[in-house]
């Protein structure tokens, strides 16, 4: 009896039949260890997960990413959700993950996202809420605990950049029962102090270590916290709700002391720098502000009002001057003239006639007589001389003839 042979596409779909059928398969959690992780230019990601006894090839398609909080990468640690089934062109099977979460902390990643998402749809990581760290800070708050790396650092960095600066230090229990509770009393304790900036936080460790960063309580004392607080929880790579809640979040503590301290020999020679500079521009404004004032002087000396008075005067004294020698030669003229006029006046005078032996005949009104038709026998008559009147009778006339 001859067997029915089968072509490659007819056995891949066949196997791939079986996976899909198969319940387990279709629902299937895997936890492992990445490898071989790549991120292709549309967006899938492919990798294998890997332990002591083998490997699973793996692809997680962009449209499942969107649920991704994490970058994925070589050596993580994972627990991936998905379905099994058969890549038919290469005959390889392959889990198609479409969520995919932290091995070990899987229960305590989904709280920790779940209480992210509430609070930040309360608005408690909302930049308007954010207070500014001031930039001279003289009393500093540390909530952590009170042995350790972290406290040592913040301690070292704000004593080195400001050897004045004041530190109030809370002893809070950062890691295990009640260390939530210690860390948002510790807040509260600070914030009735009247501190200009507040640091909590501790050094790195796994999710379980920073748990107590991850809870309300603690979310919500950084929030009513009317001081400025820095969140500086774990290392750079670790994030917290404390950072998203805190209004300035560090990736280390001693970077927490360095954002919260200034540097007093730094500030001094940023300030000796802009003396200097401001010591600069004055002296050139003032420079310049001078010339200007020399220069309004210098218009004011010929535009004030007692520069134009005195102009004004000498003006007035000068055409005073010219008038009183304008006067003074038509005074000469007029003189020169009346001379000339009293010569004449003096040739024409009747007195002037008088006195060379003639005289001027009057009738008794007065009456200038200038012929003998004038006058008549027994008339009356006054004959002026240069020294008086001689009062006369007409006896007679005598008629000169004219030739």
């Amino acid at each position: 009896m001859q067997r029915k042979v089968y072509s490659v596409g007819q056995i891949n779909s066949y196997i791939k039949n079986m996976f899909t059928q198969d319940f387990v398969l279709n629902r299937v959690s895997v936890s492992g260890e990445v490898s071989n992780c790549k991120y292709h230019s549309s967006g899938h990601i492919y990798f294998s997960l890997k332990d002591e006894s083998g490997t699973l090839a793996c692809v997680m398609f962009a449209s499942a990413r969107t649920g991704l909080a994490f970058r994925l990468c070589d050596g993580m640690q994972i627990v991936a959700d998905g379905s099994v089934s058969v890549y038919e062109r290469d005959g390889k099977y392959q889990l198609y993950a479409t969520r995919i979460r932290k091995d070990g902390a899987g229960l305590l990643y989904e709280r920790y996202l779940a209480l992210k998402q509430e609070l930040e749809e309360m608005g408690m990581f909302a930049p308007e809420y954010k207070q500014p760290i001031p930039s001279f800070v003289r009393r500093l708050g540390v909530v952590t605990a009170p042995t350790g790396a972290a406290v040592r650092d913040i301690i070292n960095v704000s004593k080195r950049r400001s050897p004045g600066i004041q530190i109030t230090l809370y002893p809070a229990k950062v890691q295990g029962d009640g260390a939530a509770e210690s860390v948002a009393a510790g807040l509260y304790a600070l914030d009735a102090l009247g501190l200009d900036v507040i640091i909590v936080g501790r050094g790195g460790g796994s999710i379980e270590d920073l748990w107590a960063f991850n809870e309300e309580i603690v979310a919500r004392a950084i929030f009513e916290c009317r001081t400025p607080v820095i969140s500086a929880v774990g290392h750079e790579t670790d994030t917290t709700i404390a950072d998203f809640v805190a209004d300035l979040r560090a990736p280390t503590p001693s970077a927490a002391a360095e954002l919260a301290v200034p540097d007093v020999e730094a500030v001094l020679e940023q300030l000796h720098t802009q003396k200097t500079s401001f010591d600069r521009l004055m002296n050139s404004r003032i420079s310049l502000e001078r010339m200007k004032l020399e220069r309004y002087q210098l218009r004011m000396r010929y535009a004030s009002p007692q520069q134009r008075v005195r102009e004004q005067r000498q003006h007035l004294a000068d055409l005073e001057e010219n008038l009183t020698d304008d006067m003074r030669r038509l005074l000469e003229i007029r003189k020169q003239q009346m001379a000339l006029y009293a010569q004449k006046l003096k040739s024409v005078s009747p007195l002037e006639k008088l006195t060379q032996g003639y005289a001027c005949v009057t009738d008794a009104a007065g009456a200038r007589v200038y012929s003998t038709g004038q006058a008549a026998k027994g008339d009356a008559m006054h004959i002026y001389v240069s020294d008086g009147c001689i009062e006369a009778e007409v006896t007679g006339s005598v008629t000169f003839k004219t030739q």
